[in-house]
Parts: structure tokens; sequence; C-alpha cells
């Protein structure tokens, strides 16, 4: 019986919450704040039911091809072989580039707590560090890092509901009165920039083949994790802005959660959170450089990005890991904690539009209800507008960025597919 389908919906659901909680929410709580003020616990909310309707796609698709490519394999099932999935797979990649400069920077923002007034600088070389850390780590492939990785997410998840459920018994009901509210158009803006905090919860999807009975047992996962993360999210910014005035919060924007416990912790507080900090962006790097890297290879291996990442390196790892490497470090030495999850946020509404507009044509043979997945398009696609609309009047050079980004990932894929002359192939599995 050694291949007897053991994943449970509650490992799967751990997984999903894993996913999402890592350094997302330490990363850009303070640059929402900056935003929708002490309403930030709504755009928490407001993202995360973008999240929830893009998480149906992936749910109904994850069962019928499942994968451990996850969006890549829905791409090439929705678009086929194109330059339309070809790009959208460079943007995945890009997105999680992005991801990983968010997580570094914030890494280095909360380390430079540990010591009196560090120069500003200090928090670029230690994000740098960071990653070169964990690329020589994944170079030589420690597995006691991946083991490491559960103890990591449930002290993160742990500590966070700590953090929340002790915060709301010291609420200042003055901090969260609505009349404090800025404008709704704030509030949106910011569900735009967090959204990046619920960027994993596809990785549900990998462990499809493992279940006893998918169709049902995928969807509740992924549901119940989603849900349980906004419930998290909107507690730890409710405790957030209901102890600590915005001014104050903005003034410690890249470290607002260890901030907000000082607050009502004292200096305790602000060791405690900003340990926690460092364990859970630490852990979010490892995992997603991994992944990031192997996504990149896989997309390699179907020949959707140049073969320079195909080659190995020591038979271990590929250059890929290393070109990611470099690239996360660039845009974190570059760019602004808040600048670099907005663009994150920005790629991953696209894939996730992408995705679910590739399961409007597949929806009857995955058993899809059109008119959820249409919601999901629609969603993601306004949530990009509005985050786009609110980069063009408060930093351009970021959205020139993002729009270089998006365009040379599909110029890049037009390019190498039209010298090479390569196809693709989808990897899926059946299941029974």
């Amino acid at each position: 019986m050694g291949d007897k389908k053991a994943m449970t919906l509650w490992s799967a659901v751990a997984i999903g919450v894993g996913g999402m909680v890592g350094g997302g929410i330490y990363s850009l709580l303070g640059a929402a704040v900056s935003i929708a003020g002490n309403a930030v616990y709504i755009s928490f909310a407001l993202a995360g039911l973008v999240a929830l309707l893009s998480a149906y796609s992936y749910a109904k698709l994850g069962a019928r091809f499942p994968s451990a490519g996850g969006p890549v394999e829905f791409l090439i099932q929705g678009f086929g072989d194109g330059v339309l999935s070809g790009g959208f797979n460079i943007l995945l990649w890009f997105g999680y580039v992005f991801a990983l400069a968010l997580y570094a920077k914030a890494f280095g923002a909360y380390l430079s707590t540990f010591f009196h007034n560090p120069p500003w600088y200090w928090q670029n070389i230690f994000a740098t560090g960071i990653v070169i850390l964990f690329t020589g780590i994944n170079f030589l492939g420690a597995k006691v890092v991946g083991r490491s990785e559960l103890i990591i997410v449930a002290s993160n998840v742990g500590i966070l509901i700590l953090f929340a459920a002790a915060g709301l018994f010291f609420l200042k009901p003055a901090l969260l009165s609505p009349a404090r509210w800025p404008h709704m158009n704030k509030m949106f803006f910011a569900a735009g920039v967090v959204f990046l905090t619920y960027e994993g919860f596809g990785l549900v999807t990998n462990t499809a083949e493992d279940m006893e009975n998918p169709q049902k047992t995928l969807p509740k996962a992924l549901y119940i994790s989603v849900a349980l993360v906004i419930l998290l999210y909107v507690s730890v910014s409710l405790t957030v802005v209901g102890n600590l005035p915005v001014p104050r919060i903005v003034e410690a924007s890249d470290y607002a959660a260890a901030a907000a416990a000082q607050a009502f912790m004292g200096p305790w507080g602000l060791r405690l959170i900003s340990l926690a900090a460092l364990f859970a962006t630490s852990s979010a790097i490892n995992a997603t450089l991994y992944g990031g890297a192997n996504v990149s290879y896989m997309i390699a291996k179907d020949g959707q990005l140049p073969k320079m990442f195909e080659r190995r390196v020591w038979n271990r790892a590929t250059e890929g890991l290393f070109i990611t490497a470099a690239m996360v470090i660039l845009f974190a030495n570059l760019f602004n904690l808040d600048k670099i999850g907005m663009m994150g946020s920005a790629a991953f509404l696209l894939i996730y539009a992408s995705v679910s507009t590739g399961h409007m044509r597949l929806y009857r043979e995955t058993g899809a209800n059109r008119w959820i997945v249409l919601a999901a398009v629609v969603a993601c696609l306004a949530a990009f507008a509005i985050l786009s609309y609110y980069l063009w009047n408060t930093t351009p050079v970021t959205l020139l960025v993002l729009a270089i980004v998006v365009a040379a990932s599909f110029a890049v894929e037009w390019g190498y597919r039209s010298a090479s002359g390569r196809s693709i192939t989808a990897r899926h599995r059946n299941i029974t």
C-alpha cells in the first residue's frame, strides 16, 4: 500500500497558509497603512476576495491538470503553444523576482531595528547578504532547510496569532474611528498593493496528485486556506492601526508590525516581532528562491526561456538560480520596499487574470461555473487597473519599469521562439 494517497484536507490547508503567510504581511503592512490609513484592514479583506475568486480557477484547473508547474501548466492548457502563454510564463518568473526582492528588503529593514540609528544603506547590505546566503544554501541543496520550513511557518503563524490576539485587548477605539478613514479610492489602491501578500495559495494545487479525492479536497483546501489568511491579515492590521497612530506607523513603514508591538508590549514586543519577521522573510526567501529557480528551469525545459537557464551547475542546481538571485539583488538595491511590492502585486494580478482567462476556454472540461471564472478575470484586471492608476499618479517611474518588464517578457518569448523554432508541451498527470 505504498502508493496510498496521504494528503489530507488540513495538510493541504497548512501548505496553503504557509505559502501565503511568509514575509508579505511584514513587508507591505506599512506601505498599505500609508495609503489606506486606519481602514487598511478593509484593503486586506478586498484583496483577499480577489484571491478567493482566483483560487476558484486554481481549484478547478488543479484538479483537472495536476502538475508541479501550477500556473505554468494552466497557461499552456488554456492558451496552448504560443507567444501568449510563453510571455506570461516569463512574467511569472519576474513576479517571483519582485516577491524575493520584497522579502529581502523587509529582512534588511527588520534586522536594522536591532541597531541604533543604522545608516540607510545597511538595509540594502542586509538584503543583499540574505539573498547571497540562501542562493548558496539552495546551490548546495541543504536538506535541513527544507525540513525546517514547516517549523518556521508554524512558529510564524503562531506569533502573528498571539500578536493579533494580545493587541486586540489594547485597542484604542478612537484610532479606529470611521471618521479617520480616507477616501474609499485609497482603500482600493491599498488593496492592489497588498495583493502580493496572498501570492502563494497556488502551492496547494501541487498536492492534488497526492489527494484521495482532489475534485472535492482541493477546492476546500484552497478556500479554507485563503479564508483563514484573510482573517489573520485583517486581525493583524486591526491590531496595528488600533494601537499606533497612522503617522507613527508611516514613520516606521518598513517595520510597522514591530513598531505596533512595541506600543503595547514594550521593547521586548519590538524584538519579538522583529525576530519573527526575520524568520518569516528568510523562510520566504528560501522557499521562493528555490521555487522561482525551479519554475525558471521547468520553463526552460519546456522551451520558454533561453537555454542558459537549462545548463546544470555541478549537477545540483541551474544557472537559473544565480540569474534569479542577481535580478533579486538588482531590484532590492534600486527600489524602495513599497515600490517593489507594487510591481510584484501588479505582476501577479496579471498572471492570475491570464490563468482565469485561459480557464474560460476550458470551463466545460473542468466543470467550472463560467460566471465565477469571469468574475475572477474582472476582479484581477480591475485591481490591476486601479493599482496602475495609483502608480501613474504617485510614482510613474515604477509604472514605466513595470511596463518594460511586461513588454520584455513577451518580446523575449517572441524573439527566442522565432529564432529557435521550438515548441511547448504540457506536463500534467492524470489522477484516478
